[in-house]
């Protein structure tokens, strides 16, 4: 029988909300035969591994590393291969584990095999008496009322869920270690049902009850079984990837967040909905770095839905640049602003450097307003694209004149610090307060976030970007001009750069309640267009596991880059059909030119 929803649930829950914070930093990794590594024993180390596999089999008094004797490979020794390396490792000083167990698997008859390789050991006094180091005797062992006749560092693997007679022998063992196969068929992939997990988990109980680390061998090697393994408290991790299970492990509190801010879901009308009426306002909202998979963390992070997952009109952006398949945000921007594919790094300019009309130049010439709000500096590459252009989005300085005699009269964003003046002598009233935004009748208003870069909702930003839409919507409709106002969600792309799912999904979360304003905005005036998209995807996200009624998400990673996948586009109100379908990202300025511009029937 397959676990049922609740009891996953409830497992689950339970497992990452209260031991999560403890499982991954108490797992231990072992490299199952470690000696059959392309690099044995160094790998391990340098994976930070804390526990390697070596067996061994005595022929003419040398202890080959091997399985089988007639697998012997002559040179591959204990000695060669362990005991010379762990040597030279502690004779200059490097890093090892604080505890490193070597467990020794005797392949051939355990007495002599052992004989032999305690004389061996007697050569590596260094090895012998470090405490940091255990030797463990696994597979042909000799019979636990002798684990006593051996030196006090040699100690042994057990392989009952029951004593050996005697407490001296038992004090000898070191750990416990079992069939994995006894007690599920489960190959690592889906889930456990729930009696093997029952059985799984009872046998980890039972050695902890003992007293002693346990480990499967046999056992299934994947993120998910690594995962799983480590969430029931398995004390030593079974591997033969030892770098990969190391970097998914010491990666995984990092990777796993319990979401705690929630967005308000909003559910629209629809009453102009893909209606072919006239539009006076368009608001783009664009989440950096937000691909599919963003999004759908933020939405099961969000208790399974979104402002934005009920918008019903959706569509594909396919975002290569035109110097690269897979584009930065400049580049995107400019597609985004101005309808036309460019360079990485370009701003508002075409291949050959040449100044392309962007969004709010062309509305201008129209009669419309513009505003432009992020969570980014107002110089940033996408904001940007809306009103500067430049040969390299490095030109911070002539952004920033661009941006003094651009045609916006809104706008809303970080970097305080970087304008000496020029702003209000450029007409622009500098508000200290979102707040304050919907009350001003100036014509043009600006207000700075941050005299720096914007923090993230996790370092306390707060609602700040919802309530700086809410206040510029109310700002650029104070009057009865038509506008186009597009909002960036800069930090979802910032995160991404980092691998920080927290900040992905709080992001996301933050920029949804941005998505709330804009679509409860047009259904109150019934001629506004919501457009939601992406300029592309960052970090190649992926959501491997999680659980919906804990908001829990376990997120990760292919780079630390952008990547070349389509980002979904949303619509909402009038004409949002027309952005169904899967296109290039530079139509998006078509397909809202289009329906801003084209005649409007007499009322």
């Amino acid at each position: 029988m397959m676990i049922s929803r609740s009891s996953l649930a409830i497992l689950l829950f339970g497992l990452l909300a209260v031991s999560l914070s403890h499982a991954q930093q108490t797992a231990r990794i072992h490299s199952h035969n470690d000696y059959e590594q392309p690099v044995p024993f160094w790998t391990a180390m340098a994976s930070g591994l804390s526990s390697v596999e070596v067996d061994i089999f005595l022929k003419n008094d040398t202890l080959y590393a091997t399985h089988e004797e007639h697998e012997i490979k002559a040179g591959r020794t204990i000695a060669s291969l362990y005991l010379e390396p762990l040597k030279k490792a502690m004779d200059l000083e490097l890093e090892i584990p604080g505890k490193l167990q070597l467990l020794v698997d005797l392949k051939s008859e355990p007495y002599t095999t052992l004989d032999r390789l305690t004389a061996l050991l007697e050569e590596y006094p260094e090895i012998t008496g470090s405490k940091r180091i255990s030797i463990v005797i696994s597979g042909n062992r000799p019979s636990p009322e002798d684990y006593t006749g051996y030196p006090d560092y040699i100690r042994f693997d057990h392989q009952r869920l029951e004593r050996p007679a005697g407490d001296e022998a038992w004090s000898r063992v070191a750990l416990i270690s079992l069939n994995f196969r006894g007690f599920s068929v489960w190959n690592g992939k889906g889930r456990l049902t729930e009696d093997d997990y029952a059985k799984v988990k009872a046998a980890i109980d039972k050695a902890h009850e003992l007293g002693k680390p346990f480990r499967f061998w046999a056992a299934p090697d994947s993120k998910t079984a690594w995962k799983a393994f480590a969430d029931m408290g398995l004390d030593f991790i079974n591997t033969d990837m030892p770098f990969r299970s190391s970097a998914y492990l010491r990666t995984l509190n990092s990777r796993v967040y319990q979401n705690t801010i929630t967005s308000e879901v909003y559910t629209p009308t629809y009453a102009t909905d893909g209606k072919a009426l006239p539009v006076e306002n368009v608001i783009l909202l664009i989440g950096d770095g937000n691909g599919l998979t963003q999004i759908s963390a933020a939405t099961l992070a969000n208790g399974g839905q979104l402002t934005l997952t009920k918008l019903k009109n959706i569509g594909f952006l396919k975002t290569q640049s035109s110097d690269d398949f897979t584009t930065d945000s400049a580049a995107a921007g400019t597609a985004l602003a101005t309808g036309e594919k460019t360079y990485n790094r370009a701003i508002g300019v075409g291949d050959s450097g040449n100044a392309l009309k962007n969004m709010t130049e062309l509305l201008a010439e129209h009669g419309f307003l513009s505003g432009i709000i992020t969570t980014d500096k107002i110089t940033g590459a996408t904001p940007a694209a809306f009103y500067a252009h430049r040969r390299d989005r490095s030109e911070e300085e002539g952004i920033r004149k661009d941006l003094l005699k651009s045609h916006l009269s809104l706008f809303v964003g970080g970097g305080k610090n970087d304008f000496s003046g020029g702003l209000e002598e450029n007409g622009f009233t500098i508000l200290d307060e979102i707040d304050n935004l919907g009350k001003s009748r100036q014509d043009k208003v600006g207000v700075f976030l941050s005299g720096g870069d914007v923090p993230g909702v996790l370092e306390g930003r707060g609602s700040q970007l919802a309530g700086a839409v809410r206040n510029g919507l109310e700002f650029l409709s104070s009057g009865d001009t038509p506008f186009f106002l597009m909002v960036e969600g800069a930090k979802i792309d910032s995160y991404g750069h980092t691998n920080n799912t927290a900040g992905i999904i709080t992001e996301g979360i933050d920029f949804d309640r941005a998505v709330t304003e804009a679509v409860k905005y047009a259904d109150k005036t019934g001629n506004t267009l919501v457009v939601v998209t992406a300029d592309h995807e960052t970090s190649g996200f992926s959501i491997p596991q999680g659980n919906v009624d804990g908001k829990i998400i376990e997120g990760d990673f292919t780079t630390f880059d952008h990547t070349g996948v389509m980002v979904p586009v949303f619509a909402y109100g009038p004409h949002s059909d027309k952005f169904r379908g899967v296109y290039e990202n530079n139509r998006i300025f078509d397909k809202i030119v289009t329906i801003l511009t084209k005649p409007k029937k007499a009322k």
